[in-house]
């Protein structure tokens, strides 16, 4: 039997690169016999740089950078000198995961710190760099982004202002003089699965504002804000992206990279599924495994497992998901090839100990598997999983 793992990150927990590799632990622990390849997954967001180091077989930088918070840290990024390419995530230096839930504060959250990352990589001689948008606590729409590569933006007193969700309504110039000039040489990428416009009840601040600190009575304003700078941006730019799919991504970094730079807006699985093969590996495989954190209805739109799923339903490759957590049933995925969800908490336990012990969770419920697998195997006279057909 060959098995294809292809897991996201389980965020806040597991990697996707550690994910895989304890998943594949597992399955050997029961049957070293089985063919495993390992294909550890991102959309954009953290685990991003893993995911392409594994195939580019670059290194990781590290660089002092600010927090969202204006305090500095020591983030990363990843580096391929041979091609002279970056890979940077946005949750690197600007990430969910470096606040605390009582630290959550939008109106000062930056992303400047990732704006600090791009410029390193400039200095560093990049030609070509990687973007991913996706797990920030910032929806500063990317003025500290910004900021950090010299853009100003005054006040209505022509003060400078810091680059943040708090900004946005004070914003009375944009001065671009100061940008750095190598942006417009360099090739940028941006890799997001996220396709929300930068306004609406579908946009930036009423779809992620909330898990970022943005309490439910100050979504409309806070929305008003947005929409202010998003007709600044567009007066001095003369250019309307705010309903370009993924210009809400990141809090609204995605509508500012779109509006100030020259971008191409790529899926972040697509990318990674370009660069490994992926289809090709899947088409000879018996069985895939793939996983998330969180599986749910909202992940038909575009999030990894139901993206895997769509390429092994082209070929009968039946996909089995590993979640922390799921809501809804599994009939509603069945259509997209997803033949099993295997949430692996397997005891009552807090979230706290569910998020410190993924990994081996992990690797108990992929043993859970095999034992079921081969099981099924026994009772139906050794008949192979491959030949099981999808029930359309």
């Amino acid at each position: 039997m060959k098995i294809v793992i292809a897991p996201d990150s389980f965020k806040g927990s597991v990697t996707s690169t550690s994910a895989a590799l304890k998943i594949e632990e597992g399955i050997k622990k029961e049957n070293s016999k089985i063919v495993t390849i390992k294909i550890p997954v991102a959309d954009g967001g953290e685990g991003t740089v893993d995911s392409f180091l594994t195939f580019l077989h670059g290194e990781k930088v590290k660089v002092v950078a600010e927090d969202p918070l204006g305090r500095e840290i020591m983030a990363e990024y990843g580096w391929v000198p041979e091609e002279k390419t970056a890979i940077i995530e946005s949750a690197s230096a600007s990430g969910l995961p470096l606040l605390s839930d009582t630290e959550l504060n939008p109106y000062k959250a930056s992303t400047f710190g990732t704006g600090q990352l791009v410029k390193h990589a400039l200095d560093q001689g990049a030609k070509k760099i990687i973007i991913g948008l996706g797990g920030s606590a910032t929806v500063d729409a990317g003025t500290g982004f910004l900021q950090a590569l010299g853009v100003a933006f005054l006040d209505k007193h022509y003060q400078i202002l810091k680059g943040s969700g708090e900004c946005l309504d004070k914003v009375h110039v944009i001065d671009l003089t100061g940008m750095d000039p190598r942006l417009n040489e360099v090739d940028i990428t941006v890799a997001s699965d996220v396709s929300n416009p930068l306004l609406g009840e579908n946009g930036a601040v009423y779809v992620f504002g909330p898990q970022k600190g943005i309490s439910d009575n100050a979504l409309s304003v806070y929305e008003g804000s947005m929409e202010r700078f998003a007709a600044l941006v567009n007066q001095t730019v003369s250019k309307n992206e705010a309903n370009t799919p993924g210009s809400g991504a990141a809090g609204g970094f995605g509508f500012s990279l779109l509006s100030f730079l020259n971008v191409r807006m790529r899926s972040g699985f697509e990318l990674i599924a370009e660069l490994s093969g992926l289809e090709n590996l899947i088409k000879d495989a018996d069985l895939v495994i793939t996983g998330e954190g969180k599986l749910d209805l909202q992940s038909l739109n575009g999030k990894v497992p139901v993206g895997i799923s769509r390429i092994a339903k082209k070929y009968n490759v039946p996909v089995v998901v590993f979640t922390g957590k799921f809501e809804g049933y599994p009939s509603e995925l069945k259509q997209e090839g997803i033949h099993l969800v295997c949430p692996i908490v397997d005891e009552v336990m807090t979230l706290s100990q569910a998020m410190t012990t993924g990994e081996q969770l992990l690797e108990k419920t992929a043993r859970r598997l095999i034992n079921a697998i081969e099981l099924g195997q026994k009772t139906q006279g050794g008949k192979a999983l491959r030949n099981n057909k999808y029930d359309n």
